[in-house]
């Protein structure tokens, strides 16, 4: 692989002969490929039928391929009993395991496209919140389409600049700062990477990370967690921005356990000793990333304005609403313009508040919206892990179906189905919904979700099979 002569000379200084060359070789390799099992989804029910290339040491559900297949043509890919995800970015469950022992709220400042957030939904304790943000609009759409996907219902989709959260008066016990970076991690996979890439980049980018964490900051508990993480080698983007959450912030750099044969790096700024993870191709399975544990030491106030008054909405339908979720006394309903959505009732104020000072997208489980005298099932509802299996009737797709249900074609149900609203699953797992008019049934799987291509290559399936 060419690298820009700055980096090349730079990098290789930092890093060593040994490593470099490391490095260097596995620049010119082919990336590893891996994916994380749902829990939610898969628990009991299905499993990996293909063999794995090994699993991710760092993290329970996350394993190996030993090629990529395509994932576009696997209905349950679309169904979120899995995501793709690098190896490297897993790590993060490793840190949450470690530090997180009871119910927080966690907020993911620059969330999207919602790998990190899945990972940390997947471990976090029962009772805990998580917020997953996103500040750029159409990647914040990208978010809540994986997260309705991954099927969890304690989650909040906004989409703000880390500096709006100052002004919710919400506070956090966690909070992951995924940020914006120079992308040198990523080079092996992506040559726009290789291209954007400068020296003034890396400056631009670590004056904006020191930024977002003076922000994120402020609305951290004291005694709370900021996960800082890049995907860039660089020391400026990464140690010496440490140094200075040390220095200006009074943050304790914390230790993760981590096993030898991972072969994880430590810190690379000369002098400088903290427990620091590095990721390393050609060294570490996987692409580059840099990950510390910061704690917050100050026991002073956190910083915050004073919440925005509430606005009441109307709530026309809420109390006569079903709630078809299991465990639906965890819930009530919330309505927002001619949506409802059930929120756990432990978060309902926070969440309200959320809503009365940022942009959200979404909250808890979307149910229905009223379109007339109707109420239409929101695809979200269908996607999730807490809809009871009685609520709707449920219709079993084989592949092909599958695959037309998510062009969003047209085609009959059975005929003894059920007439209205069913749910389309695929290996007893849900797609979407369909309502079903007797004579056809109209396919309502998001249009800006569907499959666009009409072909079918020969190798399409569906790396899940039923237990």
């Amino acid at each position: 692989m060419k690298l820009p002569d700055d980096y090349q000379s730079y990098t290789q200084a930092l890093m060593g002969q040994e490593l470099w060359a490391d490095y260097a070789r596995a620049l010119d390799e082919p990336p590893s490929v891996s994916i994380r099992l749902n829990p939610l989804k898969t628990a009991n029910r299905l499993r990996l039928k293909e063999t794995t290339d090994g699993q991710v040491p760092w993290c329970a559900e996350g394993y190996y391929l030993s090629h990529r297949p395509n994932f576009t043509f696997d209905p349950l890919f679309h169904a979120g009993a899995y995501y793709v995800q690098e190896a490297a970015s897993m790590f993060l469950r490793r840190a949450l395991e470690q530090y997180i022992e009871g119910a927080v709220a966690m907020l993911d400042l620059c969330a999207a496209p919602g790998g990190k957030s899945t990972v940390a939904r997947t471990c976090l304790p029962d009772g805990s919140l998580l917020v997953s943000n996103e500040p750029i609009h159409p990647r914040c759409q990208v978010l809540a389409e994986n997260l309705q996907k991954w099927g969890h219902p304690d989650v909040v989709v906004t989409n703000n600049y880390p500096r709006d959260f100052r002004r919710c008066g919400v506070v956090f016990d966690v909070i992951l700062a995924d940020v914006p970076c120079s992308g040198e991690g990523m080079m092996r996979k992506e040559a726009e990477a290789v291209a954007q890439w400068s020296p003034s980049l890396v400056s631009q980018c670590a004056a904006l990370q020191r930024e977002i964490v003076a922000d994120a900051w402020d609305i951290l508990k004291p005694g709370g967690l900021l996960i800082y993480s890049t995907c860039t080698m660089n020391t400026a983007e990464n140690e010496e921005n440490i140094r200075h959450f040390e220095q200006e912030l009074g943050a304790e750099v914390l230790p993760v356990a981590v096993e030898d044969s991972w072969n994880i790096t430590g810190s690379l700024l000369k002098g400088w000793e903290r427990p620091v993870g590095r990721f390393i191709p050609g060294r570490t399975r996987g692409e580059g990333l840099f990950m510390a544990v910061l704690r917050k030491t100050d026991d002073g106030e956190v910083a915050g304005r004073k919440p925005k008054k509430q606005k009441t909405a109307p709530q026309r339908n809420a109390k006569s609403i079903e709630i078809p979720l299991a465990g639906k006394d965890e819930f009530v309903v919330m309505e927002s313009g001619d949506s409802s959505m059930a929120v756990n009732r432990l978060w309902k104020d926070a969440i309200q508040t959320l809503d009365g000072s940022l942009n959200v997208l979404s909250a808890g489980v979307p149910l229905y919206e009223a379109k007339g005298r109707d109420l239409v099932p929101c695809h979200a509802l269908a996607l999730s892990a807490r809809l009871r299996e009685e609520a709707f009737p449920r219709v079993e797709l084989d592949f092909q179906q599958a695959i037309g249900y998510l062009r969003r074609e047209a085609f009959a149900l059975p005929d003894n189905t059920p007439r209205g609203y069913v749910v389309a699953c695929f290996r007893q797992t849900p797609l979407g919904f369909m309502k079903n008019l007797g004579n056809r049934a109209n396919n309502l799987y998001p249009q800006e979700w569907r499959i666009r291509s009409s072909h079918l290559p020969d190798d399409a399936h569906s790396l899940l099979e039923l237990e």
